[in-house]
């Protein structure tokens, strides 16, 4: 399975939403918190190709984008296949 990674804040509801998910299907993944670690935030913008906004998720090196886009995975059943692929 590809390394997952989720860029959040603990204020935001759509990064609980996001790591809800993934706990749910026993997805491991590590999480970088941009409100305590500041300094990764630029590091996010670049990977996420000027996103700035919470949660911004990578699964290996595809930048999946936001909660909304983790979900459509979901629904649309390709999110197993990018985690295995």
């Amino acid at each position: 399975m590809k390394p997952v990674e989720i860029y959040t804040s603990p204020l935001c509801g759509y990064c609980h939403a996001a790591k809800r998910l993934l706990k749910e299907k026993g997805i491991a993944f590590s999480e970088v918190d941009v409100l305590r670690h500041s300094d990764r935030k630029g590091e996010m913008i670049k990977r996420a190709n000027g996103g700035r906004t919470v949660p911004q998720i990578f699964v290996g090196d595809v930048h999946v984008g936001g909660c909304d886009e983790l979900y459509a995975l979901e629904r649309a059943g390709k999110l197993d296949g990018l985690l295995a692929a």
